[in-house]
């Protein structure tokens, strides 16, 4: 219980683009645990669309947001529940998050649907969020794993691995993913030498890389987290010599992982959600002006996640939870005129005039009938040089 009420409590903050705010808006992801690295930037780049709505006079009249952060632990279901229940009793309107898949699924079910609280995750990608009971009011800006796994077979087959070991971290995210990826390796006549599970937050993970390399493969597959056991996996497979070449979920790409690992990792690939279209470039001008690093994954998912909350506000001229969750398909899917990041004043007056929007956003937003992204992803590679991930194209 005690750790119940400081998940709760001690965890949230507020950051404020206004002394005299009107409207309240959640944030929840994972300050701390596996992927502690990623969300400041996901985080950041959120408020940056809040404060572009607050900043443009133009929100319902003029009205202001205020930021209210949680955290979700990323791992920890009971604490983010908790933390989600301490920031809807502050009277948010919605929640931007959560981040990874089995938090945001608790957060929905437990506290947010119930209360008719509308969430847009930025990165649950659990395929089973599809079916979620969510009531209208759950909706993710990033695309399915049942894609995303289809899509880091290919570019596996492409790079010409022709044997894999799998390895995913387990939880809803690691299993689903690691699925969808055996079957699809598999069906482009890919060996899968193993599929085994680690758990994340242990000091060692030789054991692990003993079974995976007992069973061999050309490349091991880490399905997991950068900051946690996926970035154990790597580090035991690297000090034993049993893998060299690691084919990268998007749950481990970050550019803390190049830090770490540098040239070891200039045989690895991987891929993420993401775009390089027309949104993609003014999503990363206007970040780079706002301070917020937008190369790292979601960043771009949760700018939009933010902007889709704050045109749904205005489309139903009210921050009533309702509203919110009527109007969200509505703008994200158009038809109506393009909206791109940068021009939210612009979209909000159009909807004051009563005019319709079609949300675009950095991510080419598109939503299926259950309110998910329908998705691009980007092949990357490690830019040992740049001590980061590069764009080889989109997918």
């Amino acid at each position: 219980m005690k750790k119940l009420f400081i998940a709760a409590f001690i965890f949230v903050s507020t950051v404020t683009t206004n002394t005299f705010a009107d409207i309240k808006m959640g944030i929840i992801l994972g300050f701390t645990g596996p992927i502690e690295s990623l969300t400041p930037a996901m985080a950041a780049s959120a408020e940056l669309a809040f404060k572009e709505a607050s900043d443009s006079g133009s929100l319902l009249g003029g009205k202001k947001i205020e930021v209210v952060r949680a955290d979700s632990t990323c791992v920890d279901s009971a604490a983010a529940t908790a933390a989600a229940e301490g920031v809807i009793s502050q009277g948010v309107a919605a929640i931007m998050g959560a981040d990874c898949s089995g938090v945001t699924g608790a957060i929905a079910s437990n506290v947010a649907v119930p209360n008719g609280v509308v969430m847009i995750s930025p990165s649950a990608t659990s395929p089973g969020l599809t079916t979620l009971d969510d009531k209208g009011y759950f909706f993710r800006t990033a695309p399915s794993d049942a894609r995303g796994g289809q899509i880091l077979a290919d570019i596996t087959k492409d790079r010409k691995v022709k044997s894999v070991a799998i390895t995913y971290t387990n939880n809803d995210y690691g299993k689903g993913l690691a699925d969808v990826y055996k079957a699809a390796v598999e069906a482009h006549g890919i060996k899968v030498t193993t599929v085994t599970a680690h758990e994340d937050g242990k000091a060692d993970y030789s054991s692990e890389v003993a079974t995976l390399a007992s069973a061999g493969g050309d490349a091991v597959a880490v399905i997991g987290y950068l900051d946690q056991g996926g970035k154990g996996i790597i580090q035991a497979s690297l000090d034993s010599g049993a893998f060299d070449k690691f084919v990268l979920s998007d749950g481990m790409i970050g550019k803390s992982l190049v830090e770490a690992f540098g040239k070891d990792l200039k045989k690895s690939f991987g891929s993420r959600p993401g775009s390089t279209a027309k949104g993609a470039g003014l999503f990363t001008k206007i970040a780079s002006a706002g301070g917020v690093d937008s190369n790292g994954p979601y960043t771009g998912e949760s700018y939009d996640a933010a902007a889709l909350i704050v045109l749904a506000m205005q489309a139903g001229n009210s921050a009533d939870r309702a509203s919110i969750a009527k109007n969200v398909m509505d703008v994200a899917n158009g038809p109506g005129t393009k909206i791109y990041p940068g021009e939210l004043k612009k979209g909000l007056d159009l909807l004051a005039k009563g005019k319709k929007v079609d949300y675009e956003g950095a991510t080419s937003v598109s939503f299926t009938d259950v309110g998910e992204a329908e998705g691009a992803f980007l092949e990357l590679d490690v830019d040992v040089k740049g001590g980061d991930f590069k764009t080889k194209k989109q997918r």
